[in-house]
């Protein structure tokens, strides 16, 4: 039986496995590699090796409803798009309330993760680390790797012939460009990330879907006048979070160029374009590349940007699915409560009280996705890691009997079921039922929009009321049930 698990990392999803090891009776030992807890939400002025270290002034892409824990909601003092120091904040706070500090080893690097010699009986793991050049061995029950997709700088210095004086990261590819503030100045992801839209969504035909959404991301500046329109609008890249490009573009500030031809000594030579424009520094913001150095191939093999793991989570070849790695996937959607849905999962596995299917069955899942073969319907996630948010969480809840069960609240529950179907997708959605139940997801889920709009309206303005506003909310009102009767019945 399982009782003993390493936990390799101490960020978002590390942290999440420690407390779902804990509550379920785990024995949980957590490696963290760095002097203190936040993996990329921590910022210091020197990169560490193996650590991605966000730069000073982030904020985070999504809101705090939901990128939280699902039963730990940010302070409601918090603004809804968090800066990264209050972002670490917050996960001290949970580290605290959930006392996982006790289970973490800090300034310990792990070296290898090797099966032992009865690992086809036992599923066990052999942990090799070194903590101030002294090094250890322990052995394991299971293993749940945390460190995510964001390690290694991805540095194309081949593709741009030239001399570099001096490197940093930047990007020039075209991609829709998202403000934070939304329809009526709601954040963004609490408008688009519904259960209702993405069932309309999965059930129009791809085409149809990429002409809403482009219709969508101009109706704030067209994107080709602005130069930053994808090539590609059929599948689905990840959009930018940004609430100043427009602005700089059209001041002046900020111009748009295709990609790089050449990179002279002084200045840079653009594709389709013949001018040098001299350039003082060069910025590389083409993102990151993962690799597990700790593990041998034949156990997690990484090729084209993914690896071959079921629910891209466990490895599907091995007899014992006592490996599990959290973080590695890139829904539309916060990785908090992703990590965290995984991590529970995962546990559940562990203990066996879920059972995956049969090696075959898992590799033909995992063989199928890498084909990248797309229905024709909703958005299109064809690229390595992706995944549609709110689908996958469900599928993984419904594992392990916690997803809610819409029809039935209808009945017991309508105001509830109501917020979970038409409402933004908050984490607190996870906790309703099944283990890790938690009793305050109810309330938490009724008074989110409470708690995101209190930040923003620090000044009371009285607001005069409208009797053809009244009328119209009636008639959506009605509009809805009817809505509700056909979905439902």
């Amino acid at each position: 039986m399982v009782k003993r698990v390493a936990i390799v990392g101490a960020g978002v999803s590390g942290l999440a496995s420690i407390k779902c090891c804990l509550e379920e009776g785990l024995e949980p030992t957590c490696f963290e590699r760095s002097c203190d807890l936040g993996g990329l939400w921590r910022f210091t002025e020197h990169v560490e090796e193996g650590r991605a270290s966000l730069y000073n002034s982030v904020v985070s892409n999504s809101s705090k409803e939901m990128s939280c824990y699902s039963d730990f909601p940010f302070p409601e003092d918090y603004p809804n798009f968090v800066p990264n120091s209050l972002f670490l904040e917050y996960l001290q706070l949970y580290a605290t309330q959930f006392n996982l500090l006790r289970c973490i080893y800090f300034n310990t690097k792990v070296c290898s993760i090797t099966k032992r010699p009865d690992f086809a009986v036992s599923g066990q793991w052999e942990v090799v680390t070194v903590c101030q050049g002294k090094q250890s061995s322990d052995t394991f029950d299971a293993v749940m790797v945390c460190t995510g997709f964001l390690t290694n700088p991805h540095l194309p210095l081949d593709s741009f012939p030239g001399f570099f004086s001096k490197v940093f990261l930047s990007t020039t590819g075209g991609a829709w460009v998202i403000s934070r503030v939304f329809d009526s100045g709601y954040p963004w992801d609490m408008i688009f990330m519904t259960r209702f839209q993405n069932m309309l969504r999965n059930l129009l035909p791809t085409p149809v879907v990429s002409w809403l959404i482009s219709k969508k991301m101009n109706s704030w500046f067209n994107h080709v006048n602005y130069g930053v329109a994808p090539e590609d609008r059929t599948q689905l890249r990840e959009p930018v979070l940004n609430d100043e490009l427009p602005g700089r573009i059209i001041t002046g500030k900020v111009l748009i160029k295709p990609s790089i031809k050449e990179v002279k000594e002084n200045s840079v030579v653009f594709n389709n374009t013949p001018k040098e424009e001299p350039i003082d520094v060069i910025v590389f913001a083409t993102g990151y590349s993962f690799a597990f150095p700790f593990l041998d191939e034949s156990i997690v093999k990484v090729e084209d940007g993914q690896a071959s793991l079921y629910k891209y989570i466990f490895p599907a070849h091995l007899p014992k699915p006592t490996l599990a790695v959290i973080g590695l996937i890139k829904p539309l959607g916060s990785m908090i409560p992703t990590g965290e849905t995984q991590a529970r999962w995962v546990v559940q596995v562990l203990k066996g009280a879920t059972t995956l299917p049969p090696p075959s069955v898992m590799m033909k899942e995992v063989n199928e996705r890498k084909k990248n073969k797309h229905s024709g319907f909703g958005l299109c996630y064809c690229k390595a890691l992706q995944s549609d948010y709110i689908t996958y969480i469900d599928d993984l809840l419904t594992s392990i009997n916690a997803k809610p069960d819409l029809r039935a609240m209808l009945l017991t529950d309508p105001r509830l079921a109501l917020s979970i179907f038409f409402g933004p997708c908050t984490p607190y959605h996870f906790r309703l039922t099944g283990p890790g139940k938690w009793e305050g997801a109810r309330k938490a889920i009724l008074t989110q929009w409470d708690r995101t709009v209190n930040v923003t309206k620090t000044r009371t303005v009285q607001e005069t009321p409208s009797t053809f506003e009244t009328l119209l909310k009636l008639f959506s009102f009605l509009a809805l049930l009817v809505a509700v009767f056909f979905i439902f019945l």
